[in-house]
């Protein structure tokens, strides 16, 4: 018998064996690691998301506030200009 079952490893068999044991859970962590680090980048994203949709509706109504606000003031524009019309027929 050679190898393993006979109790002898030739250095071969030594650095392979090292390779395997130390290869294989380091690729596990990196891919845990890299899986973690890619949920959080996500996470991060959706949370961008949401908060460029509240400002987006945030600019939507003060677009539409603005534009109430000019209607108004057109609207006392014409009659301050009204009642200086007024003013000056009187007056």
């Amino acid at each position: 018998m050679t190898g393993v079952l006979a109790g002898t490893t030739t250095p071969a068999h030594a650095v392979q064996v090292i390779v395997i044991s130390v290869g294989i859970p380091l690729v596990i962590f990196g891919s845990i690691a890299v899986i973690v680090w890619a949920y959080f980048r996500l996470q991060a994203h959706r949370a961008d998301a949401v908060a460029m949709a509240h400002y987006r509706k945030l600019a939507e109504d003060a677009v539409a506030n603005q534009e109430q606000l000019r209607a108004e003031l057109a609207k006392l524009t014409e009659k301050v200009a009204a009642v200086e019309q007024l003013m000056r027929d009187v007056g």
